[in-house]
């Protein structure tokens, strides 16, 4: 079984006339252990060839923009918006889609991906039978989004807040501090506690508290 180190981020060779080409995979994941397992999995799907690995935001851009893979798929831990802004930046690339893997997704997440023209999103829950059919969907041109991602979607048409602000929530409802925040978004601890100030503005909340209560009871995150 053959997994692709840092060093090996080419196309594979033009196979010889008459011989099928696969759907050409660029798998981007920051932990190194999954990249390689997700890697070596996808070498096993049929009609699936592996353009090459990245661990970082940007060389999954740089690759995309230079060997245009026919699907990128992002796995991640399904809250970082991060991913949505360079995934949505791929697949404004000619040829290029994006289907994310995560074990759960964040309804913002969730939200800003299915505006945003991402192809697809599958939890790591699924089968690798589900998983390999999302990747020939996505590159067939579908949309692969569960039923019950796309109903929490449609659940938040009435949100005031936006993506950044519904971001901050989360994270604060996940327990997270003020630097941790800021660290996970990259942003400041200013921009973080004015999102927040927005955000209680938005809900006529009393404190930051409040309008997590009223996020959390309304569904929004």
């Amino acid at each position: 079984m053959r997994v692709l180190d840092e060093s090996q981020k080419v196309l594979p060779q033009h196979r010889q006339q008459g011989e099928e080409m696969g759907i050409n995979v660029l798998v981007s994941d920051k932990k190194n252990v999954s990249r390689y397992a997700l890697t070596a999995l996808l070498e096993q799907g049929k009609g699936i060839q592996i353009a090459g690995s990245v661990a970082d935001n940007l060389e999954a851009i740089e690759f995309a923009d230079t060997h245009h893979p026919d699907v990128v798929i992002f796995s991640f831990d399904g809250a970082d918006s991060n991913v949505l802004t360079v995934a949505e930046k791929i697949t404004g690339l000619p040829g290029c889609r994006c289907l994310l893997l995560a074990e759960s997704f964040t309804r913002s997440v969730i939200r800003q991906a299915f505006t945003g023209g991402i192809a697809g999103m599958v939890q790591q829950s699924a089968s690798p039978y589900r998983f390999f059919e999302s990747v020939h969907r996505v590159h067939q041109g579908e949309r692969v989004f569960d039923t019950e991602l796309t109903v929490a979607v449609l659940g938040n048409n009435d949100c005031p807040l936006s993506q950044r602000q519904l971001s901050v929530l989360e994270r604060l409802a996940q327990g997270d501090t003020l630097s941790e925040i800021a660290a996970q978004l990259h942003i400041s601890d200013g921009t973080v506690r004015n999102y927040l100030l927005s955000a209680v503005t938005k809900l006529g909340a009393r404190n930051r508290i409040d309008a997590l209560r009223i996020a959390q009871e309304a569904h929004w995150i």
